[in-house]
């Protein structure tokens, strides 16, 4: 068991003060009582609409997030790239907004933070309102949720199936290492699995996107009992109910579409490829894994290993490579789980003319220590304390504090999983990081070094 520190304690009592230990509705938790809870009210309309809502009246500012519960991992060959395109096009306009005023309207009523994002599992659709506006926030995303297709037309479609090419260019192509990104979901992922093509997507499959693909698409995940809408800051609950009502109930009710499932794929032997990246200045080593879904059993074991391989000051990579050695100019190590399975990646970027192989050999030196003996009490620990003072202080941020509902309510299917989720990772030990890092580490892992050359970018 891990006690925090006197300063956690002091973040954590003045980030929280709108947090009370919590059970009800949600159901109970077997969590400590100096565990907090980010008081919330959940219900669904008749449509099966999912609402979410935490009051805080501290600052007069409402926190609007809405997830849609389909991401890239749930696109079919063929067709990828459709569901970042598609968050796109929930910005182009809707028939009572008009073309092209979402943002316009928000930022004429004061709201900052305006955007969305896609990833694996989820498009997710945000904007933070003063309070006294909540009900133009709501206005606009119903507006897109009900009536984004009475604008579509090939003009818009075509417009933003530009504006995602020109992203991927500049964010994928022509940037240092986007070669690399590639590369590692294609030698983790075989053809056909949704995540072999990252979220962007492909040139062609962009290209050939249709306005009936775009109208499927939206008729399948757009619908209300795949969403779900959390508020959270300045609000009246009654009031914000009767809003939601107001501006949601009328849709019709559909059936929440079922994912299909895709199991985790497996290495038959390491896989390894070497890069000409035209765009990088430093060589980059950089190792992944298959590893568990977010949430699932061994989640939290690997993203406390990676803390403890990888923090800077103190992490064994970071204090061989970058501090006693100076081979490296940084290194990062992280867990990132998604709904179907995990990749788990370790990355050293090498200081010019450093032998990459000496790099890898005290990569793999280290990996196979922790496979070998526990890690020890005290790195646990300081990983653990430095995991809670992070996650406690996010939470100070109203967006942040909307979204992590949003993560526990999708991942967990309880948003009130705050409490078990600091608990777990406070009540690992070091064998139980020794016993997930032999059951995922210790299998075929993808090995790509990326190197300066190629020709000019």
């Amino acid at each position: 068991m891990f006690m925090r520190g006197k300063l956690f304690e002091v973040i954590l009592l003045t980030t929280l003060a709108a947090v009370s230990p919590h059970a009800g509705a949600h159901g109970p938790h077997a969590s400590k009582s100096d565990i907090p809870q980010l008081a919330f009210d959940r219900y669904k309309l008749d449509n099966g609409l999912e609402v979410i809502l935490h009051e805080d009246r501290r600052v007069p500012l409402v926190a609007v997030d809405i997830w849609y519960h389909v991401g890239s991992g749930n696109e079919v060959p063929g067709k990828s790239g459709f569901a970042h395109l598609f968050e796109h096009m929930m910005f182009q306009g809707a028939k009572h907004i008009g073309m092209d005023v979402h943002f316009d309207i928000l930022r004429e009523v004061g709201a900052s933070g305006i955007n969305g994002t896609t990833n694996t599992d989820r498009t997710n659709y945000f904007e933070v309102v003063p309070s006294n506006h909540i009900e133009t926030a709501l206005w606009l995303e119903s507006d897109r949720m009900g009536y984004m297709l009475d604008l579509l037309d090939e003009r818009s479609l075509a417009n933003q199936r530009d504006v995602v090419r020109n992203e991927r260019r500049q964010g994928y192509d022509n940037v240092p290492y986007g070669k690399e990104r590639f590369a590692i979901a294609e030698a983790l992922y075989p053809e056909g699995h949704p995540y072999r093509y990252l979220t962007i997507g492909r040139h062609e499959e962009l290209e050939g996107a249709s306005l009936a693909d775009v109208r499927s698409f939206f008729a399948k995940w757009y619908v209300p009992s795949n969403a779900t809408l959390v508020l959270a800051g300045d609000f009246d609950v009654p009031m914000a109910k009767k809003l939601i009502e107001k501006w949601f109930s009328s849709f019709p009710k559909t059936e929440r579409p079922t994912p299909v499932v895709v199991p985790m794929p497996r290495l038959r032997a390491n896989v390894r490829k070497e890069i000409e990246d035209p765009f990088a200045r430093l060589t980059r080593v950089h190792y992944a894994w298959h590893s568990p879904a977010e949430l699932n059993e061994g989640d939290a074991e690997l993203s406390l290993l990676a803390r403890i391989l990888a923090a800077e000051g103190w992490g064994r990579l970071n204090r061989k490579l970058v501090i006693e050695r100076q081979l490296v100019r940084t290194v990062a190590v992280f867990q990132s789980g998604s709904d179907f399975s995990g990749a788990f990646h370790v990355i050293a970027d090498l200081k010019p003319g450093v032998d990459s192989q000496e790099v890898e050999r005290i990569l793999v030196q280290e990996l196979d220590r922790v496979l070998a003996q526990p890690v020890s009490d005290a790195e646990l620990r300081r990983a653990v304390n430095g995991f809670e003072a992070s996650f406690v202080r996010s939470l100070e941020d109203l967006s942040e504090r909307s979204d992590q509902l949003q993560f526990f309510n999708h991942y967990a299917n309880d948003p009130g999983h705050l409490g078990r989720y600091i608990e777990h990772h406070r009540s690992r030990t070091p064998s139980d990081l020794q016993r997930v890092a032999n059951t995922f580490l210790s299998k075929p892992r993808v090995e790509v070094i990326s190197r300066p050359g190629g020709g000019k970018p």
